[in-house]
């Protein structure tokens, strides 16, 4: 497998999802997986963007994106890898390895 620099976006709001209500919120989520794949896969060449769906996004396609969070297409948080919708809502951590592996990340020995 192929080592490139990954891309992962969470799409979320300060407020916490009407149908999230019990799960972290968008931030706690940015922050947990963050230590859940530098836990996992350390020293794998990512990076990871919070966006705010409700402030200004200068991204055209980030703007499409919170738009449709907005609009209720997709419930928040919104996890994203390579522009690919990974999860939302309550977030679970098996299809995101998953999907990292894919692109070449590895289990720490």
């Amino acid at each position: 497998m192929k080592e490139s620099n990954v891309n992962i976006e969470i799409y979320g709001a300060d407020v916490i999802c009407a149908s999230c209500v019990g799960a972290p919120s968008s931030k706690d989520t940015f922050e947990w997986l963050q230590a859940a794949i530098d836990r996992k896969y350390p020293g794998q060449p990512y990076t990871i963007d919070y966006i705010n769906i409700d402030s200004d996004v200068s991204d055209e396609r980030q703007q499409k994106i919170a738009e449709q969070v907005r609009n209720d297409e997709f419930f928040f948080p919104l996890v994203m890898i390579e522009n690919e919708m990974i999860g939302e809502g309550h977030i679970q951590l098996k299809p995101i390895f998953t999907k990292l592996e894919e692109h070449g990340f590895a289990v720490a020995p």
